[in-house]
């Protein structure tokens, strides 16, 4: 998926995909001005679609690849 680094504020657990309802993790800006959110699942099903009509694509995918560091507790 192309991403675009753009000054829109990062996607939170509150911004739902608006094909399934789950996180979303991509913001899909439209060159019609609308904006679209999709979770990774259906933003890599869409993809090629999203692309035509696209003007910007914030992905946040690479988010659900990382890994906390640390437990929170400390060794004692």
């Amino acid at each position: 998926m192309t991403t675009v680094l753009t000054p829109a504020s990062p996607l939170t657990a509150a911004d739902r995909c608006d094909r399934c309802g789950a996180q979303a993790y991509l913001r899909v800006v439209l060159i019609s001005g609308g904006e679209l959110l999709f979770c990774a699942h259906h933003g890599r099903k869409f993809e090629p679609e999203l692309k035509k009509i696209a003007a910007e694509i914030q992905d946040e995918t690479d988010r659900l690849t990382v890994v906390p560091t640390g437990t929170g507790e400390e060794d004692h």
